[in-house]
């Protein structure tokens, strides 16, 4: 069995890796909102059915990405919350 301190090391190693995905998450949603902005400027005006489709996936995308985000921060106060009780 893992002492304390090799299993709060390792609850730190792994919010490591949970912070880089936040990172790569947040890279992700600012590439999202350019791609939200550029489509909207180029299809300005335009009623289609398509384009609207387009928009409304980049937008759930977007949304899916918050909420991805707001359960790794959930994910990590939990585990600082456990690391606290060791």
């Amino acid at each position: 069995m893992a002492s304390v301190a090799e299993l709060k090391a390792a609850i730190d190693a792994a919010m490591l890796h949970v912070q880089e995905g936040q990172l790569a998450v947040r890279c992700a949603n600012e590439e999202l909102g350019e791609a939200q902005l550029s489509l909207a400027t180029a299809v300005e005006g335009s009623g289609h059915e398509s384009v609207q489709a387009a928009q409304a996936a980049l937008a759930q995308a977007a949304a899916e990405l918050n909420e991805c985000l707001t359960a790794t921060l959930h994910a990590i106060e939990q585990a600082q919350t456990y690391v606290a009780t060791l």
